[in-house]
């Protein structure tokens, strides 16, 4: 191999250095939900108050995110770099030693903004400086750090709450944020030029009305009430005003024409829909653990862990299946395997025992890292390079809100059934389940014939 080929150490670095942020930011997420029954003992809250642990972080995530493609164009990328490692450091340490709940919240705000700078940041990087025919490779790595860290984060949680109490959770992140902030600050080199673009603020005041309405409303599904009526309706008209804010102005904060382009949207909608496919089993396999079978939170942690490792040893591996063999073979197959999965949990989630619960996720895990990360990567070869920044916000913006949505949809149909007093906690959670998994199924199959329509057998998008 010549030396042109080989992608520069630096370059790896830099990602490592990204990627490690973008993995604590998911990690952090995915394992406090386990500690939520601890925390609102210590802080004597409510259930409905503890959710704005995850709620909050979502939602400023979720804003700042379609800013990365402005940012790119206009902030050196060191400095992104900087300013998102230290707000996640300051952010984990007011949560290690928040006084009160409102402390705690404070600290998940800032969370969220070092969150939300370097997730798209990473994929820049990589689009950036990696040769094109290794760009599925990496594209492949950097989507196992964001995809496999829900699998991972209740095992990690799960075990530090009941050994060392949920402080040791942001605890244990320092030295490796540390580790992450100096393999940046030596390694992320300037490739595009800085341009001057003048920032909308109204553009950003409608994008917090867009996710505020919409994630506080998905968020509330399970008990709808006018409140969450009128959320959704806030955040449906901001949506549309964002949309024609974009389309008036010259330099809008993420150009949605990009949407135009047929083949781009279907990536786009697929990894919409696959990320809601993963939230939703996030939520639904740790539960049922719990709930149904009456097992810790510890042994539901182990039993969704094997799956995480199958899905970060596939990533990488289907991105390399992209660079020799093109997107159909890895994204189908992968798609496939998924919806086989969603099958065999919809036909036997009454009776779902530990074992199989492994072993069809482990499938479902091996799904998603031969498809979710090449649907990006394919997805954003339909762009010119200059539209590359506004793809990568757009799919990492919908990877983001896809969390609440996906959370919330199955969470608020379980609990309907559950609500159902003539039956026990135990069948009833089963019996939510299975419509939850049908549910599923049916987005999985939509997922399907998105892929095999936007996917040719002979690919133009090289």
């Amino acid at each position: 191999m010549n030396q042109s080929e080989r992608i520069p150490l630096k370059v790896l670095l830099a990602v490592i250095a990204t990627g490690i942020m973008s993995f604590c930011g998911v990690i952090v997420e995915t394992s406090m939900n386990i500690s939520f029954p601890t925390l609102m003992k210590e802080f004597n809250v409510t259930t409905s108050t503890v959710q704005w642990m995850t709620t909050i972080y979502l939602l400023v995530v979720a804003v700042i995110v379609p800013l990365s493609s402005f940012l790119k164009k206009n902030v050196p990328t060191k400095t992104l770099f900087i300013a998102a490692n230290l707000f996640f450091i300051l952010g984990v340490l007011i949560d290690a030693l928040a006084p009160f709940f409102s402390v705690l919240l404070i600290g998940r705000v800032i969370q969220g903004l070092g969150t939300g700078i370097a997730l798209p940041l990473m994929f820049n990087i990589i689009l950036e400086n990696v040769p094109q025919h290794k760009i599925g490779l990496m594209m492949g790595i950097g989507t196992l750090i964001t995809a496999v860290a829900p699998a991972i984060g209740p095992t990690f949680g799960g075990l530090v709450v009941s050994s060392l109490g949920w402080r040791y959770i942001f605890v244990i992140l320092l030295p490796i944020l540390i580790i992450s902030f100096f393999l940046g600050i030596k390694n992320i080199q300037q490739k595009s030029q800085i341009q001057h673009y003048k920032f909308d603020l109204v553009s950003l005041l409608l994008l917090v009305f867009t996710f505020g309405g919409l994630i506080y409303g998905f968020s509330n599904m399970a008990q709808i009430n006018l409140l969450a009526i009128m959320a959704f309706i806030v955040g449906i008209c901001g949506l549309i005003g964002f949309i024609q804010r974009s389309d008036k102005i010259a330099q809008p904060i993420v150009n949605l024409k990009i949407l135009h382009n047929p083949h781009f949207r279907s990536h786009v909608l697929s990894f919409f829909i696959f990320q809601i496919l993963s939230l939703g089993f996030a939520f639904i396999l740790p539960n049922y653990i719990q709930l149904v079978n009456g097992d810790s939170a510890t042994v539901a942690g182990l039993a969704v862990f094997p799956a995480g490792v199958i899905g970060a040893i596939l990533a990488p591996l289907g991105g390399k299946i992209l660079d020799d063999l093109g997107p159909r073979l890895p994204i189908l197959l992968g798609t496939i395997c998924a919806d086989i999965s969603l099958l065999l949990f919809t036909i036997f989630s009454l009776k779902l025992s530990n074992t199989l619960i492994i072993f069809v996720y482990i499938l479902y895990m091996f799904g998603m890292g031969m498809a979710f990360g090449n649907i990006m990567t394919n997805g954003l070869k339909y762009l010119s390079g200059q539209d590359q920044a506004d793809g990568n916000a757009i799919f990492n913006t919908l990877q983001q809100f896809a969390g609440a949505t996906g959370t919330s949809i199955v969470s608020a149909i379980i609990a309907q059934s559950q609500n159902n007093t003539a039956l026990s906690s135990k069948i009833a959670t089963a019996i939510g389940t299975q419509h939850a998994f049908i549910v599923l199924l049916i987005l999985g199959l939509i997922n399907f014939l998105i892929m095999l329509r936007a996917l040719p057998r002979t690919d133009h998008s090289k």
